[in-house]
């Protein structure tokens, strides 16, 4: 078993903005970062910020927040394109297969997916953000983009746009054990003048390939040096899955 530790979700490199966590019960939102200006669709397959917004403002109205004034959501946020990868509503992931995604290319049935994102507490806790596992995908194949029919455009962001690489590679995910945390795993902490995953954790999981567990952005995923190790500790949690972005 191989396994890479994704980053995710918007943050101020993309966005200018962290998804609010409530640091008490992990409860979250996960927010995709934002397509680029100027995006070309496929026909009917653009997505926005639009679709995010009733998860947020469900949120912000039970925790008792006010979406701009208190969590500071750019205003212009609801009206930008989305790029919604991964999707968990489809249980796909996709990547560039030369770059970012290299890694990837070589993944196969029963290889695993990883995702954490920088999340912004809603209260104080003594950091001014949570490193935070939001999801899983035990993977059930990695497939060219090139070679996806036309009739499965609509499955990730990479196809629901006119432009991508000939490169990129799409993941799909195994059901009923792939999906979006219901509530988020903290792993991260400020150390050494980074963010970088818990020491604890990163005995538990048998240690990353970045040195001292540096998390706070990576150009390549780093890889699990003990992927079954790492996949045992997360089944001890009994975490909850679900197959769906928002909802």
């Amino acid at each position: 078993m191989q396994g890479l530790l994704v980053r995710i979700g918007i943050d101020q490199a993309y966005g200018q903005w962290n998804a609010p966590v409530d640091p008490d019960t992990m409860e979250c939102v996960y927010v995709p970062i934002p397509e680029k200006d100027g995006t070309v669709f496929q026909p009917g397959m653009e997505r926005t910020y639009q679709n995010v917004m009733p998860a947020l403002e469900n949120f912000a109205e039970r925790h008792g927040f006010d979406l701009r004034q208190d969590l500071k959501m750019p205003h212009d946020l609801p009206q930008r394109p989305l790029h919604l990868d991964p999707d968990f509503d489809k249980l796909t992931y996709g990547d560039n297969g030369l770059r970012r995604g290299k890694g990837i290319h070589g993944l196969g049935n029963g290889d695993v997916l990883l995702f954490y994102g920088g999340l912004r507490p809603i209260r104080p806790c003594g950091q001014n953000l949570i490193y935070a596992l939001i999801g899983l995908y035990v993977i059930q194949e990695v497939v060219l983009l090139k070679n996806i029919p036309e009739s499965r455009w609509d499955e990730n962001a990479h196809t629901r746009k006119e432009m991508h690489g000939l490169d990129d590679v799409i993941v799909r995910a195994i059901p009923e054990i792939s999906g979006r945390l219901k509530r988020c795993i903290p792993i991260g902490e400020w150390r050494n003048r980074a963010y970088r995953v818990r020491e604890d954790i990163l005995g538990a999981w048998g240690g990353i390939s970045v040195q001292d567990g540096y998390i706070q952005r990576s150009m390549v995923p780093p890889a699990f040096l003990d992927t079954d190790r790492l996949y045992s500790w997360f089944q001890q949690l009994n975490p909850i899955l679900l197959q769906s972005n928002f909802a």
